[in-house]
């Protein structure tokens, strides 16, 4: 009586190969919802309260580019740099 070979399992050989297909996808779809998770908790929601004549200059700027003033505000907040004095600047930009 032969013994068993699992090379010649081929129903048992294609489980196995499916369980680790399903293994990565589950481990794939848990790195994915970690990242989600923790770049939700890095998201900052802010509201801001401007001044009208800066509320106009914003609003004309949006409205020139075809951009929400909150778009507008974070396409600026993503260029902001500090300097090593603590000085924050942001280089002329286009929004887009």
């Amino acid at each position: 009586m032969a013994g068993y070979s699992p090379e010649q399992d081929v129903q048992g050989s294609t489980w196995a190969r499916e369980r680790d297909v399903q293994r990565e996808g589950a481990l794939a779809r848990r790195a994915a919802w970690q990242m989600e998770q923790q770049d939700a908790r890095d998201e900052l929601k802010a509201q801001v309260w401007l001044s009208a004549d800066v509320s106009r200059r914003l609003r004309a700027i949006a409205a020139h580019t075809g951009l929400q003033p909150e778009q507008v505000l974070a396409q600026l907040a993503d260029r902001v740099r500090m300097d090593d004095d603590g000085a924050l600047t942001v280089d002329s930009f286009t929004p887009r």
